[in-house]
């Protein structure tokens, strides 16, 4: 079944047979894993994922290519035709906590792969950090570059905001970069896979997420300016000291364990 990809999704089906083996190996399903996939498309992920586990509910907005994905996973094994949940919904309005109440596996925690549009990424991720508490782990393949904003490090020049927000919750891991031949059609960039998994190192800390979010992105509002001057209405230079950080520091020199710490004087 012939599929135009849609511009406005931001399509790009991933054919690779290899590279589709590749990841769900790295994903390592369980058969009874409460699996959640988001952006299916034609199922190139959906197929391998259905053959390893009970059940696979997905998240796909585009409902002109929900009966496509329907009959590619079912012609195939037409044992899926109850494995596979479909949730036509967007992601970025999707309620998890409601959907995890629904479920019977109440022991399980929620396991969310997919293959992220690139203009919806960041935002896709922000909105799951919202149900981190409630997160076994997540597999996302994104543009190689926001995989490198996610793992970079202080110092580096691609260490911002994203990079922050996610470490302060999630161990993150940059897995394997996937070229472009590998989709249909072929993306401008290169991708890579993601490997998020919660940490709760700072949970507890951080009591306010609105707080922390503003300000880390307020420090990095202007990345050529000191927190000094970037935090000036949030923290004052007593609340930068005592944090033991200078005012003369600018955010990408802050450690994950430095905004916290920072958070901590003003909370």
């Amino acid at each position: 079944m012939q599929h135009q990809a849609k511009k406005r999704f931001g399509q790009n089906f991933l054919v690779d047979t290899n590279i589709i083996q590749q990841i769900v190996d790295g994903i390592q399903p369980q058969q009874n894993d409460l699996m959640v996939e988001i952006g299916p498309g034609l199922g190139a992920m959906t197929r391998p994922l259905l053959a390893r586990l009970q059940q696979l509910n997905v998240i796909e907005l585009d409902r002109d290519i929900i009966p496509k994905l329907v009959k590619n996973c079912i012609f195939t094994d037409p044992g899926n035709k109850h494995k596979l949940i479909v949730n036509e919904a967007d992601v970025l309005k999707f309620d998890f906590s409601s959907f995890y109440a629904a479920q019977k596996k109440s022991d399980k925690q929620l396991r969310i792969v997919g293959n992220l549009p690139y203009n919806i990424s960041t935002p896709v991720l922000f909105h799951l950090l919202n149900y981190r508490d409630i997160i076994q782990d997540m597999h996302f393949m994104l543009q190689k570059e926001v995989v490198d904003r996610i793992v970079a490090t202080p110092g580096n020049k691609l260490y911002g905001r994203l990079s922050v927000m996610l470490q302060s919750f999630f161990h993150t891991q940059f897995l394997f970069e996937v070229p472009p031949f590998a989709f249909e059609p072929a993306p401008k960039v290169n991708s890579a896979i993601l490997r998020l998994q919660p940490d709760s190192q700072y949970e507890a800390s951080i009591k306010n997420f609105s707080l922390y979010e503003t300000l880390v992105r307020q420090a990095f509002s202007q990345r050529r300016k000191t927190i000094k001057n970037t935090l000036k209405n949030i923290c004052s230079v007593a609340n930068i000291e005592q944090a033991n950080l200078s005012i003369s520091q600018r955010a990408e020199e802050l450690s994950v364990k430095d905004f916290v710490n920072l958070y901590r004087t003003i909370n």
